[in-house]
């Protein structure tokens, strides 16, 4: 079958690779339908994970058919539609059963191996880094998911993969970064990156209850999304300075809540914080955490700081705002699972547009490489990849 397949830093290829089998009795095999790029396969592509190895299947983003099931899987059937959560879950680990389905303690192989990381072992992913389990992902003809019987939800007769496919994460990752804030309604949200992620996040800010929602964008693509997404304030990082424009928007208060939905890749921003940190990463690969620490500049005393954006190792932020300021700091890897019902229903209602953010479209695996660049480079006014394989 055909696959995009990382071999380095910036190299990935379409390759013919084996078919996946049933490997455990809970498996199923799909034959995807729809596929996509994401932001964070981009983190790959740039060689910010350790542990990839050459010919990873890439891709969490996916859904497809039931083409074949394990014996003890009596949830699925052949000719079921399936959307698939990023993470994989057991259903059965003590995180699991507290709906905290990103840690689940199980279903990563390489458990040990993240555990020397992170403390504790964090859930197996599709198509990332072997510190992840090195599960073949989602950007391929079919693939194998474990542990079926428990994440994967059947999709609801008449909804299209159009309309489904981002229920595997950027819609649950941009809702869950909402959801953390506690939003009671009136509220003053600021949203740092309007890719995918924050185009969702912008929209379950409105759903949610926020009054007004600024977003802090440069690219005009994705500023044009900001708006239609319903941002209420556009804040060009690259021409004016955030923290001052924040506090001209709110009256001097700040922000209520504020989302940092970049995360490690983060672009040179306006003023001193940018240039820092553009110094720092010269002098020694770090991850840029300039909008997490705008981000905590920026919020008012008492407020949330909520980070959907992917981090993966030490970051130096000001621990000393975090205190004086009483913030709440809430993030981690998304619950997928968790959202799928009720984010199908707002969907089924039509409360969110889930297409405008697609710019490219393709049929063909082999225009992969091609494509991840064109994401990568913001070229030709690209803000999201899906590939329609069924």
């Amino acid at each position: 079958m055909k696959a995009l397949c990382w071999h380095g830093t910036n190299d990935i290829r379409c390759d013919t690779v084996d078919d996946p089998k049933i490997e455990d009795a809970r498996d199923v095999i799909i034959k995807v339908t729809s596929c996509a790029i994401c932001g964070s396969d981009l983190h790959l592509m740039d060689g910010l994970m350790p542990t990839m190895e050459s010919g990873d299947v890439l891709g969490h983003e996916f859904m497809g058919e039931v083409v074949e099931v394990g014996s003890a899987n009596h949830k699925l059937k052949k000719g079921d539609r399936i959307v698939v959560p990023f993470n994989i879950n057991c259903g059965e680990c003590r995180m699991c059963k507290m709906g905290l389905y990103s840690v689940c303690q199980r279903s990563n192989r390489n458990g040990q191996m993240a555990a020397e990381q992170f403390g504790y072992p964090t859930a197996g992913l599709f198509g990332y880094s072997h510190l992840t389990g090195g599960y073949a992902g989602g950007q391929a003809e079919y693939v194998r998911v474990p542990m079926a019987d428990v994440g994967p939800m059947v999709v609801p007769d008449g909804m299209s993969d159009d309309d489904a496919l981002f229920l595997t994460d950027i819609f649950p990752t941009g809702y869950q970064g909402v959801e953390q804030c506690e939003l009671k309604g009136g509220e003053t949200v600021a949203i740092w990156g309007a890719g995918p992620v924050g185009y969702f996040a912008i929209q379950s800010a409105k759903v949610l209850g926020a009054e007004r929602i600024i977003v802090i964008e440069t690219v005009p693509e994705r500023i044009a999304l900001a708006r239609k997404a319903g941002a209420t304030d556009i804040i060009d990082f690259a021409k004016e300075d955030v923290f001052e424009r924040i506090k001209e928007i709110t009256g001097g208060q700040g922000a209520d809540a504020v989302i940092d939905c970049v995360g490690m890749e983060a672009d040179a921003g306006h003023g001193q914080g940018g240039l820092i940190s553009a110094i720092k990463e010269k002098v020694a690969p770090v991850e840029r955490e300039f909008v997490l620490t705008q981000a905590i500049k920026a919020v008012r005393p008492g407020g949330v700081v909520s980070v959907p954006g992917v981090y993966g190792g030490p970051l130096s932020i000001n621990m000393g705002q975090i205190v004086q300021k009483g913030l709440t700091m809430r993030s981690g890897q998304t619950h997928v699972k968790r959202y799928l019902e009720p984010l199908t229903k707002l969907i089924q209602e039509g409360k969110i547009d889930m297409r405008s953010v697609v710019s490219h479209h393709s049929t063909d695996l082999a225009e992969g490489p091609d494509l991840y660049k064109a994401f990568k480079e913001k070229k030709d006014g690209c803000t999201k990849v899906v590939f329609h394989l069924g």
